[in-house]
């Protein structure tokens, strides 16, 4: 069965003409005729009108889908992965669009593969030539080079470029580049490029690069930057947005139109970006195949005489139709079913949470082991798992995948800025992966282990590489700020935070939103202020600290006819704290729970009965998401203060026992 999306683009014939660089024009599967192609579906980019040399073929096709972007750029590409030289050799014919109002006189070129190309760069003095646990391989290093730029009246343009470096002034770093324009380009008005570059392919590392016969193709191309108008992220002025590639940071691009050949030894298989519009054809010992996309900020391949394939069409709920495609290194070969299953509970529970699934496939990539440094990562339309390392993987393999199509919505779809605000995708995907490894699997997170990780706390709302370490990055931006959306969700309830993630995937889809976007939509859907609570928690680098300071017991009676008054002070020494639950264990063994609200941020408790108070404890089940210090929650009566820390590291564990912590 052919995907709805699909229907209009395969019953067109697809190709219409040739561009400069033999390049296709293809029809958008948003509609029928040129114009679909289209920036903003208006003019089609003026390479498009001079290169078609055929009229579109007469079909009646149903209405077409009105563009769901706002598709400001629009890029046709001719790459050829040559293994012997270990390059790729790409054409790109680029068209975009002047979202803002006042002239420019430069255009701005992310060229992300020159931060491997020495010790030098940014990325690799801030990464220290490792990111996560992957090391960059030794003598590693690629690049790329931007060889030829012209109009489409031939003027060449190539002297013109220059690296800069505005995050840190490292002239060392060649990952941005700015391109003087022969004449502004006004607002609303289209420019359209030709350009030739090479990229030399590193051993494979920090999401591309070449490992025996498996490439993968992140980040390959020479990208404009985004251009921001006044309005958009709180811009008080419009500009660009620049920054270089960083040791933490990934990405941030326009969404657009995305028409791609590519051009392998004969013998590769290639899983991309989008969908193929007409089979792979085999000629002079390569094969080329052929990709569109639109509604897409992103375009990414992975090639590999080795893989393993397999497809199925889906739908349910939320999800029109899919083709869930898998491309699996063979040591997982017989491993299909788990990521065919994974895949489908995964977009149909985000189907139903965060809003229909709009692209006709979903490419699913296994790298080889030695390929993990491209592995855990997402794309549109396409998510790499963790490297096949065996045959019989636990859970990991479904919380990876689940992860990765989770960021299909936040980051794909919901496309927020990852070099300013990285919590935005990774703590929004990371609390969506949770839901579904508890719904699903039965897999509970131990929060309070994941909280007291959380050591160093630092703001959410911050640029990537101004963390304070890697480690300190992705226990905030990942753990911390999944346990702030968890903090939010137990304040209001499920179906509440339902409702609030809904509403902020639907009302920013295709859109850019920011933190103070989100702190909205949570003020707009409970009707209160949570300012307080962004303050501490997002803005600031609050976590919470509930602590017992003093018990004290004294018998108001006789000995006879005792009556044993206890007073017990607790003080919040964190961020604020609501609901937060206290156990009162006394001698014979009677327990009383008591609630408090939080409020004033101490109080004191007094309890009468026959028996003296054994001990008190906040928060026993650890359902304050954003604690980091437990040692104080728990104290014993009449202890010595001396030994109260050593008492309460093993009263933690104990109580972790007994409420029967979870693996992360």
């Amino acid at each position: 069965m052919v995907p709805p999306r699909a229907k209009v683009f395969l019953s067109s014939l697809l190709a219409l003409g040739l561009l400069a660089g033999s390049m296709p024009i293809f029809l958008s599967n948003q509609g029928s005729s040129l114009s679909a192609l289209a920036p903003n579906g208006g003019k089609p980019s003026v390479s498009a009108v001079e290169k078609a040399p055929l009229s579109p073929p007469k079909v009646q096709p149903d209405a077409p889908a009105p563009a769901l972007s706002d598709r400001l750029v629009e890029y046709h590409m001719d790459v050829r992965y040559e293994p012997e030289q270990n390059k790729l050799k790409g054409k790109q014919t680029v068209t975009w669009t002047h979202p803002g109002k006042r002239s420019v006189n430069e255009l701005y070129f992310h060229l992300y593969p020159n931060a491997f190309a020495s010790d030098e760069t940014t990325f690799m003095k801030e990464s220290g030539g490792r990111l996560r646990s992957d090391p960059m391989p030794e003598n590693g290093y690629g690049s790329m080079k931007i060889t030829n730029v012209k109009t489409t009246e031939g003027l060449g343009l190539t002297q013109r470029l220059q690296f800069v470096q505005p995050d840190d002034g490292n002239i060392k770093d060649q990952s941005l580049a700015k391109l003087r324009l022969p004449k502004p380009v006004k607002g609303g008005e289209s420019i359209t490029l030709h350009l030739e570059f090479e990229v030399e392919l590193p051993k494979i590392f920090a999401r591309m690069g070449r490992t025996e016969d498996f490439v993968m193709a992140g980040q390959w191309f020479p990208k404009i930057s985004v251009y921001e108008p006044a309005g958009t992220r709180e811009r008080t002025q419009e500009g660009w947005n620049l920054h270089q590639y960083h040791g933490n940071s990934e990405f941030y691009s326009n969404f657009g139109i995305y028409s791609v050949r590519i051009r392998v030894p004969e013998d590769y298989i290639v899983a991309a970006t989008g969908f193929p519009t007409k089979p792979a054809q085999k000629a002079n010992g390569e094969k080329i195949y052929q990709f569109y996309a639109d509604d897409v900020h992103d375009f990414a391949w992975a090639a590999s005489p080795n893989f393993v394939t397999a497809e199925e069409a889906y739908s349910a709920p939320g999800i029109p139709g899919v083709r869930i495609k898998l491309y699996l290194d063979p040591a997982h070969k017989d491993l299909k079913e788990r990521y065919f299953d994974t895949a489908k509970t995964a977009l149909s529970s985000f189907g139903k949470w965060y809003g229909s699934y709009p692209y006709s496939t979903l490419s699913i990539v296994v790298p080889p082991y030695s390929g993990n440094g491209a592995g855990g990562m997402e794309y549109p339309t396409l998510v790499t798992a963790f490297g096949a390392n065996n045959d019989s993987p636990g859970y990991e393999l479904e919380r990876t995948v689940i992860h990765e199509i989770a960021h299909q919505y936040f980051y794909g779809i919901v496309a927020n800025n990852e070099f300013e605000e990285a919590w935005l995708d990774e703590a929004f995907a990371s609390y969506a992966e949770e839901k579904v490894m508890e719904k699903q699997y039965g897999i509970t997170s131990n929060t309070a282990a994941q909280g007291a990780s959380i050591t160093s706390p630092e703001p959410l709302k911050m640029e990537s590489w101004k963390y304070s370490s890697h480690e300190n990055y992705a226990l905030n931006v990942y753990t911390r700020g999944k346990l702030v959306l968890q903090g939010i969700e137990r304040q209001v309830g499920s179906k509440t935070m339902d409702k609030i993630m809904m509403t902020y995937a639907k009302k920013f889809r295709f859109k850019h939103p920011t933190t103070t976007d989100f702190q909205k939509v949570v003020e707009q859907v409970t009707q209160s202020s949570w300012q307080s609570y962004f303050d501490q928690y997002v803005y600031g680098s609050q976590m919470a600290d509930i602590a017992i300071d003093q018990i004290k017991t004294k018998n108001k009676g006789s000995q006879a006819h005792p009556r044993f008054v206890s007073t017990v002070n607790i003080t919040s020494k964190g961020g604020d704290v609501t609901d937060v639950p206290i156990v009162f264990a006394f001698e014979d063994g009677k327990l009383v729970e008591r609630t408090w609200s939080g409020k004033n941020g101490k109080v004191t408790y007094t309890l009468e009965y026959h028996t003296p108070l054994a001990w008190a404890m906040v928060d026993p089940k650890y359902t304050i998401m954003l604690e980091n210090k437990h040692m104080n929650n728990y104290m014993k009566a009449g202890m010595d203060p001396k030994v109260v820390t050593r008492w309460n590291l093993g009263i933690t564990k104990l109580v972790e026992t007994l409420f029967g912590s979870m693996s992360w």
